[in-house]
């Protein structure tokens, strides 16, 4: 039997973007491979959204190249997205489930029992049958990365998944981050929350300028940052 087709280790090599003659990012290269979470890190319009895109495959470079797995072509099944603003469809959270396991190809004699499980995954069985745009901000956004689960993917993309969370609600969907985490799955995601990269990262990748400026394990990036740069973003400094 041949394994499963990979799409990990994930390749950037000298990838720049623009758009309507602007260029957002630029000579980033970075190999994302299995373990634990990498968190992009960097101020507001540092490239950490487009870097996830691109990664995805939602948009192409506009030079440079991207390889999942050694291969320039993937067609993406392995892979999922959390926006930072999911839509939730006109439909229970388990209606929300269903459409998702559908369009991931799951068989309808299987899916009811697929969306239970999730809905468990996620601390979600209770409100089942509410119409999910009537779930609070932090249920939608625990249903939200249900739906990317539905997917069984290798990789999960997550573009700051808890930045208009409290506390609360912001720790039960960290929680599920790190137990999916936990099951082999590949996260890389986006947050403005260095409290949550200490918790989360396994990696960091601090970008700056539309580029990856840093890289490096979580520990040695906050106790030891390799720049200056790095190093007044850890301390809280305003860094352009």
């Amino acid at each position: 039997m041949r394994p499963p087709v990979s799409d990990l280790p994930l390749v950037l090599e000298n990838v720049a973007y623009a758009a309507g003659g602007v260029a957002i990012v630029h000579d980033l290269t970075l190999t994302i491979g299995v373990g634990a979470p990498t968190v992009l890190v960097g101020p507001n319009g540092s490239g950490k959204s487009t870097l996830i895109r691109l990664a995805m495959g939602l948009i192409a470079p506009t030079s440079g190249r991207i390889t999942w797995g050694g291969r320039a072509e993937s067609d993406g099944r392995r892979r999922a997205m959390m926006f930072q603003r999911p839509v939730m469809l006109r439909r229970s959270a388990a209606g929300n489930l269903d459409y998702a396991l559908g369009a991931a190809g799951i068989g309808r004699d299987t899916r009811a029992s697929r969306v239970d499980e999730l809905l468990a995954e996620v601390g979600l069985l209770h409100v089942a049958d509410r119409p999910a745009r009537r779930l609070s901000g932090g249920e939608q956004q625990r249903l939200a990365l249900a739906r990317t689960l539905a997917r069984d993917p290798q990789i999960l993309f997550l573009d700051e998944p808890t930045a208009s969370l409290d506390p609360a609600a912001t720790k039960a969907v960290e929680d599920i981050i790190r137990s999916v985490a936990q099951t082999g799955v590949k996260i890389v995601m986006a947050t403005h929350d260095l409290g949550q990269a200490r918790r989360l990262a396994g990696e960091i990748v601090f970008m700056l300028r539309g580029t990856v400026h840093e890289c490096a394990g979580a520990e040695r990036f906050f106790t030891a940052p390799a720049t200056p740069e790095a190093a007044a973003f850890v301390r809280g400094d305003l860094v352009i």
